[in-house]
């Protein structure tokens, strides 16, 4: 009896690299959508104002400009720092062509009176036509 050899056909099996396993891509970008998520509060630190008290609650709408005079007489538009004297003309400026122009003041509490009329009267010069006054409102425990 006589083995004849009859090689085994292999059958290879093609392994592609265009299949790319995603889970591990999803998982890293679930985590750092998470951290964003998280972190992304913390980062809108705005500036420190400790604004007066009343028994109406005042706040800006979205169509006006925000100014923040802060308790050592720095003016803020948004983030920046302005010299009052650059004030009117950086109002001019920034409501050039607007139909509506709207400030908002946060000024801290502790500010002089007459430097509020001051910053006032120069905005009013710029040509503003609205000035609004944002408070904070008195809580609960406090009117008793």
């Amino acid at each position: 009896m006589t083995f004849k050899y009859h090689p085994i056909q292999r059958k290879e099996i093609g392994t592609s690299l265009s299949e790319i396993n995603v889970t591990p891509l999803v998982d890293v970008m679930l985590v750092l959508l998470i951290i964003f998520m998280v972190t992304a509060p913390m980062m809108q630190s705005g500036i420190g104002v400790n604004l007066p008290q009343a028994e109406t609650n005042s706040s800006p709408a979205e169509e006006g400009l925000t100014m923040t005079i802060t308790q050592d007489r720095y003016i803020h538009i948004g983030e920046s720092p302005i010299n009052i004297f650059l004030l009117e003309n950086k109002l001019k400026e920034y409501f050039y062509g607007k139909e509506r122009k709207v400030v908002f003041i946060k000024a801290d509490e502790s500010l002089p009176y007459g430097y509020v009329i001051n910053v006032l009267d120069v905005t009013k010069k710029a040509g503003v036509e609205v000035v609004g006054l944002v408070v904070k409102p008195i809580e609960e425990r406090d009117r008793q």
